[in-house]
């Protein structure tokens, strides 16, 4: 019983030094987000990506234009009311990675607009990459 628990740890602990879950989110939310006509490529074209900006020191690349972005608002915006709720927010971002379930964000207790989302989305994402090319070292 303890060497599974013992190999249980080790397992978790591997996956948190390399962030594979976080990486595992990442592409699976961007096929279900683009869900591209041919994934295995898709999925290889991302981590190739990936390998090159790793290599380079170049920043990770965001994958997501505006148009990805206001896609993503409307979705979470089905009642066109303009504004999605704190908790929407919150789970759009940790859909794409960008934020755990235990980190703390403020809730200024008014709805998350659109020009909120997409002004905030891009500046997760380059904390994200700055915080990933980090703990990557």
């Amino acid at each position: 019983m303890e060497a599974r628990s013992s190999r249980e740890l080790q397992a978790r602990n591997y996956l948190e030094k390399h962030r594979i879950m976080d990486l595992l989110t990442y592409l699976t939310s961007a096929l279900l987000f683009f869900r591209p006509e041919r994934p295995r490529e898709y999925l290889i074209s991302i981590l190739e990506r990936l390998r090159i900006a790793r290599l380079s020191g170049v920043a990770l690349p965001f994958f997501m234009d505006n148009s990805n972005i206001a896609s993503m608002f409307e979705m979470l915006d089905s009642s066109n009311k303009g504004s999605i709720s704190f908790v929407q927010y919150k789970e759009a971002l940790k859909t794409l990675g960008l934020c755990t379930a235990e980190e703390v964000l403020k809730d200024d207790g008014h709805g998350v607009t659109f020009d909120k989302f997409r002004n905030e989305v891009p500046k997760k994402w380059t904390r994200h990459r700055r915080t990933t090319a980090v703990t990557a070292q």
